[in-house]
């Protein structure tokens, strides 16, 4: 992989997992493979998996450092903690990347002066479509943009300063929100990952929708 084990790389990529040896060795070839001159690492914040995850993360050179069992954004929290990368990038483990990932987010971030940022992304499905449709033309729209959890980079300063992710439902709702408030944030417009609609067939379409708009209504009107 390159740049892993690199001191002071242009990147880490931190991957949250629990229980996800189906999912995980995609989304880490995918990072191995990615096309670029820049050093990077990869971070596998482990959620007290009881499969193969720890093992399979080490297999693909991760570093696995203990996510803890509270949540995502605890995990998500833990692996930034224990990064050396200038740039954080949170990508969830049924996540895959495209191989021009790391340069094209890299220039579109440092190009437009972003503090942190997106892509458009690509949910495979009919059920997805509406979820996709959403995440690339309504988020980015929003006075606040809501920088999706599996497809987050945020330069590492910014981040430690903001206090990170809570360990709340929604939790990239409410750290990107918080972010906008003060710092430039945007979405590259390029579809730059591919992401499973898992939680589409687990709570619908519509539930799916509900979880992210109705929480976050509440907090705009909690700010307003």
């Amino acid at each position: 992989m390159s740049g892993s084990g690199a001191s002071e790389p242009a990147m880490s990529f931190v991957v949250p997992a629990r229980n996800e040896a189906e999912y995980l060795p995609a989304t880490l070839e995918s990072i191995r493979d990615l096309e670029t001159e820049h050093t990077y690492e990869t971070i596998v914040a482990d959620g007290d998996s009881d499969d193969g995850t720890p093992a399979i993360a080490t297999e693909y050179g991760a570093r696995v450092v203990d996510g803890g069992g509270e949540g995502i954004g605890h995990g998500r929290d833990a692996g930034a903690r224990a990064a050396d990368g200038d740039w954080l990038a949170f990508v969830d483990a049924d996540t895959t990347l495209s191989p021009e990932y790391l340069d094209t987010m890299l220039e579109y971030a440092r190009g437009n002066d972003l503090a942190a940022a997106s892509s458009r992304c690509r949910m495979r499905g009919p059920r997805a479509r509406l979820m996709q449709a959403t995440i690339n033309h309504v988020f980015p729209r929003m006075d606040r943009p809501i920088l999706p959890g599996f497809n987050f980079l945020v330069r590492r300063p910014v981040y430690e300063a903001s206090g990170g992710f809570p360990n709340v439902p929604n939790e990239d709702t409410a750290f990107s929100r918080r972010l906008a408030r003060t710092e430039p944030v945007g979405y590259c417009p390029e579809t730059l990952v591919e992401t499973s609609p898992r939680r589409i067939a687990e709570s619908g379409l519509t539930g799916t929708l509900y979880h992210y708009l109705r929480l976050d209504w509440g907090r705009y009107r909690g700010e307003y």
